[in-house]
C-alpha cells in the first residue's frame, strides 16, 4: 500500500465502516487492489473503489489551474479594459439594426449560450452558439478554430452580416461620440480615431468577402486611415476579451470530490452521488471519454470528425477545421499579426504548425465538458438536445455517417447499458461549476 493510500485508509476507515463500504462492482473489470480508495456510498451495494490507476487518471482532471496568460493582449487582465469590454458586450448600438449585442446569443442567464440548435443574429446561422463560460482556457476559438486568440474571435461576429452586421468604422464612430465610452477608451489607449469626416470614414465601410459595397468603401479609404481603424477595432476586441476572461466558474462538485480524495474529508467525498462516482469510473475507464475530453478543461482542444450527421441531413457540407486552419493562418488579427502584442510569442508560433489536409474535412473542436449540464443542445449544430441523447449516440453510433477513410478510428459503439448511461449523465452534471458573479451578467452601471 502506498503512503498516500495508507493515509486515506486511516482517515476514512471508521467512516467507511459506518457507511458500509464494500468492494467495487466487478462490472468495470478492475481488480480490488489493496491500495484502492473507497468513496462515500449509501450502502454496500453501491460501493465504488478507485484503484491507483483510476485515481491517477481522475487527478488529471482536477484541480484546474488559473487561466493561461494572453501575452498577445496587453490589457487582457486590466480591470479597466474588462469594464469597458463588459459595456461593449452588452452594447446594441454597434449592430446594424441597433438591436443585437454579444449578449443576444451569449445570454448570461443561459450560461452565456442561447439554448438554440443554431445561433440567430440578423439571420439564422449555420452553427450552434459556443458557450463563453471558462473561455479563457481555450487554445482555438470557433468550432473550426479560425481564431487563435480570444480578442480576434470577438471581431468575427461583430462584422458578420448574418450576426451583428456592424462595421469597424461604425464602432470607432460610436466610441468617439459616446462620452463614457470615449473616456474609458482614452484612459487605456489614448484618443480614439477622429472619424468626424463621414466621407473620409464611411460608416458602412469594412473589409468583406460577402458584402461588395462595404468592401469597396473600405478599399477606397486611405491606407493610413484603414490602419488607424484596424488598430482601434483590435483595441475594442481586446477589451471584450478582458471581460470574457473573467467568466470563470467556481469549483464543481467533481472538484470538491477530488479534494476529498486528497484530504479524506467525508463532506467533500459526498459531493458526488454514488451514481456520479460510478459515472466517473466509466468516464476514465471503460468508456474512455478522457481520450478526447482530457485534462482539467475536459477537452484536448483539438479537432475531430465523429460522424454526427448535420441537422439538414447528409451529406456534410461544413468543412470545419479544413477551412478553419487556412482562415486562422491568414487572419489579419491573428496572434502573429501587427495588432498582436506578442507577434513572435508562443501563441503566434503555433500558427507555423497549422496545416489543412483532406483528412481534416468535417472536423470540429472538442468542447470542454465543464458546465455541460447548462449548455444544451450539443454538437456544432446542436444536433443533440440532451446529455442522454448524445450518450445514446456514443453508445450505439446509431445514425453515424461513414465520412470516408479519414474518419476517427477510435469511434466504436460503447454498448453501455441503461444504468451505465444514467451514471455517466450524473457524472457529467457534476462538472457544472459555481456560477460567475452576478455583476458580470449585466451591463455595468454608470455608463
Amino acid at each position: 500500500m502506498s503512503q498516500l493510500a495508507a493515509i486515506f485508509a486511516l482517515a476514512l476507515g471508521a467512516w467507511a465502516h459506518a457507511r458500509g463500504l464494500g468492494a467495487l462492482s466487478n462490472e468495470l473489470g478492475w481488480s480490488q487492489a489493496p491500495h484502492a480508495i473507497a468513496a462515500d456510498q449509501s450502502n454496500a451495494d453501491d460501493a465504488v473503489l478507485f484503484d491507483a490507476k483510476t485515481l491517477a487518471r481522475i487527478r488529471q482532471h482536477s484541480p484546474r489551474p488559473a487561466p493561461p496568460a494572453d501575452p498577445t493582449n496587453r490589457v487582457a487582465d486590466d480591470p479597466r479594459a474588462a469594464l469597458l469590454g463588459q459595456r461593449l458586450f452588452f452594447e446594441k448600438r454597434w449592430s446594424r439594426n441597433g438591436e443585437i449585442s454579444c449578449a443576444t446569443c451569449h445570454d448570461p442567464e443561459r450560461a452565456f449560450v442561447d439554448a438554440k440548435p443554431l445561433g440567430e443574429g440578423l439571420t439564422k446561422l449555420e452553427r450552434h452558439t459556443p458557450g463563453l463560460l471558462d473561455v479563457a482556457y481555450n487554445r482555438w476559438f470557433f468550432w473550426d478554430g479560425r481564431a487563435d486568440t480570444l480578442w480576434s474571435q470577438a471581431l468575427g461576429p461583430f462584422e458578420n452580416d448574418a450576426e451583428m452586421g456592424g462595421t469597424r468604422v461604425g464602432a470607432a464612430a460610436l466610441i468617439a461620440s459616446d462620452e463614457n465610452l470615449r473616456a474609458d477608451y482614452t484612459a487605456l489607449f489614448g484618443a480614439p480615431p477622429d472619424v468626424g469626416d463621414a466621407a473620409r470614414f464611411p460608416r458602412d465601410a469594412k473589409p468583406s468577402d460577402s458584402n461588395a459595397a462595404a468592401n469597396a468603401l473600405w478599399l477606397a479609404m486611405r491606407a493610413d486611415d484603414r490602419e488607424e481603424i484596424d488598430r482601434a477595432a483590435a483595441n475594442l476586441a481586446k477589451c471584450i476579451a478582458a471581460y470574457e476572461r473573467k467568466l470563470i466558474t467556481g469549483p464543481s462538485p467533481f472538484d470538491r470530490f477530488v479534494e476529498g480524495l486528497e484530504d479524506g474529508d467525508p463532506e467533500k467525498l459526498g459531493a458526488l452521488s454514488p451514481s456520479a462516482q460510478r459515472g466517473l469510473a466509466l468516464f476514465v475507464g471503460k468508456a474512455n471519454c478522457r481520450l478526447c475530453h482530457s485534462g482539467p478543461s475536459f477537452s484536448d482542444g483539438e479537432f475531430h470528425s465523429i460522424g454526427v450527421a448535420p441537422l439538414a441531413g447528409p451529406p456534410p457540407r461544413d468543412s470545419g477545421r479544413h477551412a478553419g486552419a487556412k482562415l486562422v493562418r491568414e487572419a489579419p488579427f491573428n496572434a502573429a499579426s501587427r495588432f498582436s502584442d506578442a507577434p513572435d510569442g508562443d501563441v503566434a508560433q503555433r500558427l507555423a504548425t497549422v496545416r489543412s489536409g483532406p483528412e481534416m474535412w468535417g472536423e470540429f473542436k472538442t468542447p470542454s465538458l465543464r458546465n455541460v449540464g447548462r449548455t444544451a443542445p450539443y454538437m456544432h449544430q446542436g444536433q443533440f438536445a440532451t446529455l442522454e441523447a448524445i450518450l445514446h449516440f456514443y453508445s450505439t453510433m446509431e445514425g453515424a455517417l461513414a465520412v470516408g477513410h479519414h474518419q476517427e478510428t477510435v469511434m466504436q459503439p460503447l454498448k453501455l447499458d441503461e444504468t451505465e448511461l444514467a451514471d455517466l449523465v450524473a457524472f457529467l452534471r457534476s462538472l457544472d461549476g459555481a456560477d460567475v458573479a452576478e455583476e458580470l451578467k449585466r451591463a455595468p452601471s454608470g455608463g
